[in-house]
């Protein structure tokens, strides 16, 4: 099949995939919330961000493992690829026997005063950090299956399980309405055996599938490839580290400042800001492997304009939804959540354009990584990104309002795709100049200038249904008219129509076929 119509027949797993789970999640937020209380939910949240973390060397390790096995299926090397996975095993078996005795050993001088919880929740909340201590180290175990499932873009797998897993989801949410019992102990407890279901069926079902999942540690696991792929998820790990200790740091921070009750707010709005970057994350996911293959191919140039070509549609794809849930956000969660904790709104509608703006360079990431040279760009990017903390803690000890740090995360993450664009440059080879004006300002602009002329819908019409499906359908006409006439190339634009068409023929034969 064609590298592109590949590409387009994985994003529709995906998407199938990603609105299922959307409507679910979305649902099961709202019991959950309604169900534990907002103290309860807080606590949940933060707990998860302290366990998050740690979590970036999990991602790190994530991004090795699929790095590798693309670019030795690429080169068509069997043997390779049965050493990369064996190798991944056991760094994932070490790193996640690392990173639970971290976990541990932390859990000791957390709960003494270092995390605002309340007095008579702390033995709870310790039961719950527990459970996510052995989440996180099976959810460690897990990434070289992930990764071979993304790496043979055996999406429809994914996108099954994903299914489930959003019911399962969903009957926990239900359930904790009827229980008697201590409800967040009873949801940390079957979240965590989820995770454990979900480690033992990836596991039987690649092994049963791929070659190189047949584990043989003796005879591929190789010293030099392990202590390159080790090197590689090094510095990736020093990247995400500081990725992370902007993000969850920001949680902790606020719980510092405000409490318990600003953790339920922030992550509502973490909850609507990661749903709706499924919408933008499953175009890197479809176009990642093809991508790293095509560099491991030696095909430079088709990379370079793939890595292109998927920052273009992932923001797109991402601002699609964001500008109109941004505009009525208010609206919206007040139909979701009935209840809306203070800041919610104003953190949602931050947050969303914060991940806009970091949208906007993701191919720039995928075609440095696919390089492989990534020691200079992961200290530079990542030591900027750090900064997000002291700046928001100097605004917020200033006595700006608690907001104010997500105007400052913004702001810092726009300078931050500009560093990432010269990277992609030097690294890559990326025409700095013909992506900052065509793909980075192009699309900013047109984001920026759809959501200000919607604006005016708050003006001219009451709050409402009837407002919000004006706004949807004027943004969403807006952006394809950016997109199409300002942003996608001529040739871009001929290979969505042409994708376009071969799928509509081939579902009208299929109708022909069927007698409808």
């Amino acid at each position: 099949m064609d590298p592109a119509k590949r590409v387009v027949k994985n994003t529709f797993f995906l998407y199938g995939r990603m609105l299922i789970t959307i409507l679910i999640s979305l649902l099961s937020t709202r019991l959950i919330l309604n169900a534990l209380g907002k103290v309860d939910y807080g606590i949940f949240n933060l707990i998860g961000s302290v366990i998050a973390m740690l979590m970036f060397i999990n991602g790190a390790m994530t991004l090795a493992s699929s790095r590798y096995l693309n670019i030795s299926l690429g080169s068509g090397d069997i043997d390779k690829v049965k050493s990369v996975f064996s190798s991944s095993v056991v760094l994932h078996l070490i790193l996640s026997l690392i990173i639970v005795v971290i976990l541990e050993i932390a859990g000791f001088f957390l709960f003494d005063g270092a995390l605002n919880i309340p007095a008579e929740r702390i033995n709870t909340a310790k039961i719950i950090f527990h459970f996510m201590v052995v989440s996180t180290f099976f959810t460690i175990n897990a990434v070289p299956y992930d990764a071979s499932i993304m790496a043979h873009e055996n999406f429809l797998f994914d996108a099954v399980l994903g299914i489930i897993e959003s019911f399962l989801k969903l009957g926990i949410a239900v359930w904790l309405i009827y229980t008697n019992i201590d409800k967040l102990v009873f949801y940390g407890f079957l979240m965590a055996c989820m995770t454990i279901a979900a480690r033992i069926v990836k596991s039987i079902y690649c092994h049963r599938k791929y070659e190189e999942c047949r584990i043989n540690i003796k005879s591929y696991v190789r010293i030099p490839l392990f202590k390159e792929m080790l090197s590689f998820a090094w510095w990736n790990m020093f990247g995400l580290f500081c990725g992370v200790l902007k993000n969850q740091g920001l949680a902790i921070l606020l719980n510092l400042f405000f409490g318990i009750l600003v953790n339920a707010a922030y992550g509502i709005a973490n909850t609507v800001n990661s749903n709706i970057r499924h919408f933008s994350a499953v175009m890197i996911r479809a176009t990642m492997p093809q991508i790293t293959k095509s560099e491991g191919s030696g095909n430079r140039e088709r990379m370079l304009k793939l890595s292109v070509f998927t920052s273009k549609m992932s923001f797109f794809l991402l601002a699609f939804f964001a500008v109109p849930i941004i505009i009525e956000a208010p609206y919206i969660l007040k139909i979701w959540l009935k209840t809306v904790p203070e800041h919610a709104v104003i953190f949602c509608q931050l947050i969303l354009i914060l991940s806009l703006a970091y949208q906007i360079t993701i191919g720039t990431m995928a075609a440095v990584t696919s390089v492989g040279n990534i020691k200079k760009f992961q200290i530079a990017v990542g030591a900027f990104e750090v900064l997000n903390l002291p700046v928001a803690w100097a605004l917020l000890k200033f006595g700006l309002p608690v907001y104010s740090v997500f105007v400052g995360a913004i702001i810092l993450e726009l300078i931050a795709g500009i560093i990432r664009t010269w990277f992609a440059h030097t690294i890559a080879g990326l025409d700095m100049k013909d992506f900052l004006v065509k793909t980075w300002f192009y699309s900013l602009a047109s984001a920026l200038l759809t959501g200000l002329i919607a604006v005016l819908f708050r003006f001219l019409i009451d709050e409402g249904m009837v407002r919000l499906i004006i706004v949807c359908i004027f943004t969403s006409l807006s952006l394809i008219m950016f997109g199409r006439y300002f942003v996608l190339t001529f040739e871009e634009n001929a290979k969505i129509k042409e994708i376009i068409q071969y799928f509509l023929l081939n579902a009208r034969k299929k109708i022909v076929v069927n007698g409808i």
